[in-house]
């Protein structure tokens, strides 16, 4: 059966219209496996869950298992979970610590930087045959620990991930930074994992910045569950951003970020009122990254997408999410809960809490998000619905290309940080080379309105 090759007629940014078939085509997503997920920088884990030589922790790149693992001189790798003599995986547990990862099949044994140790019977059914260094566990093309984030590629050829993000990088940052400004610090305090019936471009599109499905959030502003609720504030979170300036940015690598920049003044708002201990935590926090940043502390962080399948919440919650393909229309999501390493236990188990009851399959805002992915999925797979294309028209042109922050910046509601989105994946569909993927100006082939 040949490969679909129509993805210009699928994808018409310029127009802003996107055929349904993306969402739910077997083979479209059998070609993002191979054309996506393989050159793509993909989140891995967080240095936290492997704080110790021989930890391991087993995650996902795509479809397939991979081994976060610290080799026994404490540096970092990421492995192909599978033997090299029969495939089987070697690691068959979700997290620990071993010196030797044994495949249960034939027991082929490796270290835990990679290299093939133990062979049974070596000497007399392998002896001058088997080449034991390239039969070591499959290592990831190349490995980026960013501020404690673990990325990984399978393309030997792809950019460094800083090159990578490219103005992105300063909106992540407000993720992974800590609250009082310095850089980096985090540590991840817990992992939801969870599997939903939809495409998982529909998660990834969502955390871009639309905004616009804020009234499926309304029973739960109605209730409250902010850190604040109890003294009376409504909504999902304390809104530290009502004087701010919100933004959205389409970036050139298909990123996509809704951030806010505070008044010049940038006067602390209360929030945290329903625990004096913890709103004296936070005020502190603020007053030291204005101290450190400067100007620099008035942007601050709510939702973004690093091409193509991790998401960020940059305050209230705070984390990072990845969206793991397993089929057109299912996606295993795995959300990773941050705060700042050194921050006073208290604070760690009011914010696991407010965490739980936010997002992940139980949390009351992710569970809207959900339904929504999973009926818009499900929408998509009868033979008429597929007839007609989604909308992507919202506010076409409403953006400036010369902001400080870069990318296309627009202020008020958009899906221009879709259409960048969809416009990159097609590049990527259609084995652009890293100049394209990178929004070099023939990368843009069906150039924005």
């Amino acid at each position: 059966m040949p490969l679909r090759n129509d993805f210009d007629q699928l994808v018409d940014v310029k127009g802003g219209f996107i055929s349904r078939e993306i969402f739910v085509d077997a083979d479209i997503y059998r070609q993002e496996l191979d054309k996506v997920f393989t050159r793509a920088w993909l989140l891995v884990g967080h240095e936290s869950l492997v704080p110790n030589p021989g930890d391991f922790y087993t995650s996902r790149m795509g479809e397939e298992s991979v081994i976060l693992c610290r080799d026994k001189k404490g540096e970092i790798h990421v492995f192909l979970n599978s033997c090299r003599h029969r495939g089987m995986k070697v690691c068959r547990y979700e997290q620990g610590n071993t010196s030797l990862f044994t495949c249960p099949y034939h027991s082929w044994t490796y270290t835990t930087d990679g290299k093939l140790q133990g062979v049974p019977l070596h000497r007399t059914l392998y002896d001058g045959v088997l080449d034991r260094d390239a039969n070591s566990l499959v290592s990831v093309a190349k490995l980026c620990n960013y501020k404690g984030s673990i990325w990984a590629t399978w393309d030997k050829d792809a950019p460094d991930f800083i090159t990578y993000l490219g103005d992105a990088k300063v909106h992540l940052d407000q993720a992974l930074d800590c609250r009082d400004g310095r850089e980096g610090g985090s540590e991840v305090i817990g992992v939801h994992k969870w599997v939903f019936p939809a495409n998982w471009k529909f998660a990834a599109e969502n955390f871009l910045g639309d905004t616009y499905h804020n009234p499926s959030h309304r029973s739960v502003d109605l209730i409250g569950i902010g850190p604040s609720a109890a003294a009376g504030k409504k909504g999902r979170r304390d809104d530290e951003l009502e004087k701010a300036q919100h933004v959205w940015i389409s970036f050139p690598e298909g990123h996509g970020v809704h951030s806010a920049i505070q008044p010049e003044a940038n006067e602390y708002i209360e929030s945290f009122l329903d625990n004096p201990i913890l709103e004296k935590y936070f005020r502190h926090c603020f007053e030291e990254r204005k101290r450190r940043l400067g100007e620099g502390a008035r942007l601050l962080p709510f939702v973004g997408t690093i091409f193509p399948n991790t998401s960020y919440h940059g305050r209230q919650p705070r984390g990072l999410c990845a969206w793991h393909p397993h089929s057109p229309t299912s996606t295993e999501g795995w959300r990773f809960f941050l705060v700042d390493k050194d921050a006073p236990k208290e604070a760690k188990e009011y914010l696991r809490r407010y965490y739980m009851r936010y997002s992940g399959p139980a949390g009351m805002t992710e569970q809207d998000d959900m339904e929504n992915w999973l009926y818009a999925t499900a929408a998509s797979t009868g033979t008429v619905a597929r007839r007609y294309p989604f909308n992507y028209q919202q506010s076409m042109g409403a953006y400036v290309t010369d902001h400080p922050l870069g990318g296309d910046v627009s202020t008020q509601v958009t899906e221009q940080i879709a259409r960048g989105f969809y416009r990159r994946w097609t590049t990527y569909m259609q084995g652009g080379d890293w100049h394209e993927l990178l929004g070099s100006p023939a990368g843009n082939r069906q150039a924005a309105e």
